[in-house]
């Protein structure tokens, strides 16, 4: 993805002016919310995703409010490559920190994490370096803003630019852009190293923190498979109630080739009844309990299916790895800040209203149903980082069949990649993070191929989903597993075709 046009002046992007000249340090200017800034993470020894999570609450609790997260990187050891693999990231936020002082609590926050004085270039349990600090240019003896080496590491660029809008418009932004001394800004800089080319290289890989794993998702499509515990379900519902039953089927699914099993017990079909929390707990925990402990699910992971605080917390401590939450959040708040202290992967998904509403004619109106979606998904993910998920652990669902339209289902599958760019314009990290689909026996497809009965909708399925990879879809979501799986694999491999 070249990013040139956004910032040159010979491609002008509508309403660009040319970036002021940054202030020299002598000339920093407090501000009521602080300079903003960007900071580097890295790390390659112990349990380098904790150490992470450990250093984004240290930087909280230290007064520095992070709002923006870059996507999450497994890159190759530069200078001294004779080391384990690293972590890089990077997040923006505001600070009252000067920038020295700024400087020391972060080494305070190295020390208390293990970091202790070793080679330089060596192997560290957390690295954090100042990469920008407000519109200011800094040259002394211990600190050097922008970092004087941004420009030859692909390991910094990368999440610098996760952190910046394609579209020019944030003022902030443009000032760092002239920092970078090209007039792309940094932009020219990371596209001359190579940009989007290099990502799932052997240097660098962007990568999804789960538990203590690392989830490359473009490396091929991933596979989630449904198991409803749901009386009324549209498709399956009473099949899998008992707890027999769902083992069974969570073992066939595995048979097939899911990647995730996604367990479901509160139904959102249109005019569902909401259960409450505990009635949700009821249905779901015997059979998680259950699931968690068969050993097939070894290495696979468990979704649940939730839009409830109280449910996410009790199932991730009952063995869950990830929460997917058609409501993003929308329907129990609370569900943000407890996935955030849960440290899993979270789904949010576009729906307007709630599943009682979410068909009404109010919420099916839409003047361009792709930009809309980007903008009110944008403004989900949004919620969720701020109540601290970071991007790296963020999923997004453009919400098939919820607040939409046959046709509205279509425009979407057909415009993933048009949402994706729409997203980039304020936050090229959000338009990186991957995309799950979930059409699988969808209403729409019944329409299109006339099929009333949803079990027979599985070739419609594929078609549609295969259409989907092929915008950029990177997990499927589906009741027909070996369908799903044999989808996958024949449109990757045309992906792959050059």
């Amino acid at each position: 993805w070249d990013l040139r046009h956004s910032l040159n002046p010979s491609r002008k992007a509508p309403g660009f002016v040319n970036p002021c000249r940054a202030r020299s340090y002598a000339h920093i200017a407090e501000s009521s919310a602080g300079q903003e800034i960007v900071i580097a993470l890295g790390s390659n020894v112990g349990d380098r995703i904790s150490s992470f999570d450990r250093a984004l609450r240290l930087m909280k609790d230290s007064g520095i409010k992070i709002t923006r997260h870059a996507c999450l990187y497994e890159t190759a050891p530069e200078y001294v490559t004779d080391q384990p693999r690293f972590l890089n990231s990077a997040v923006r936020g505001t600070t009252k920190l000067g920038p020295h002082d700024l400087l020391k609590k972060l080494k305070e926050i190295e020390r208390d994490i293990g970091r202790t004085a070793g080679i330089r270039y060596g192997p560290r349990p957390i690295d954090l370096d100042i990469l920008l600090y407000g519109d200011s240019q800094i040259s002394t003896e211990t600190l050097t803003v922008p970092h004087e080496r941004i420009h030859e590491r692909q390991f910094v660029l990368a999440p610098l630019v996760d952190l910046l809008g394609s579209s020019a418009d944030d003022h902030m932004e443009k000032s760092w852009h002239s920092l970078s001394k090209c007039s792309g800004g940094f932009f020219d800089v990371w596209n001359e190293l190579g940009s989007e080319s290099l990502i799932g290289t052997q240097g660098i890989k962007r990568v999804m923190a789960v538990g203590n794993r690392l989830l490359d998702w473009s490396e091929r499509t991933l596979i989630m498979g449904v198991l409803n515990l749901t009386p009324d379900s549209f498709s399956d519902g009473g099949k899998f109630q008992e707890v027999e039953a769902a083992i069974a089927q969570a073992k066939l699914l595995i048979s097939e080739g899911a990647d995730i099993i996604d367990i479901g017990a509160q139904s959102t079909r249109p005019s569902a009844t909401r259960l409450s929390a505990n009635e949700e707990l009821e249905r779901l925990v015997p059979v998680l309990d259950a699931i968690v402990k068969i050993p097939e699910m070894e290495g696979k992971l468990i979704s649940v299916d939730t839009f409830y605080g109280q449910v996410a917390a009790e199932a991730v401590k009952r063995g869950a790895t990830m929460i997917n939450d058609v409501s993003g959040g929308q329907l129990d708040p609370s569900i943000l800040e407890v996935v955030a202290e849960l440290g899993v992967p979270y789904v949010t998904m576009h729906m307007r209203g709630d599943p009682s509403t979410m068909q009404s004619e109010q919420n099916l109106q839409y003047d361009d149903v792709c930009k809309e979606v980007a903008s009110e998904l944008y403004t989900r993910l949004r919620e969720a980082e701020l109540s601290g998920i970071p991007l790296w652990r963020i999923v997004l669902d453009p919400g098939i069949g919820f607040s939409k339209k046959s046709r509205h289902n279509l425009e979407i599958i057909n415009g993933l990649r048009s949402i994706r760019e729409e997203m980039g314009k304020v936050s090229l990290g959000a338009s990186h993070v991957p995309v799950l689909l979930g059409l699988s026996r969808k209403r729409f497809l019944g329409e299109i191929c006339n099929r009333a009965d949803p079990v027979e909708r599985d070739a419609a399925t594929v078609a549609a989903n295969a259409a989907g990879i092929m915008n950029g879809a990177n997990i499927l979501r589906v009741h027909n597993v070996r369908c799903g799986v044999d989808t996958a694999k024949v449109s990757d491999a045309l992906r792959m075709v050059k």
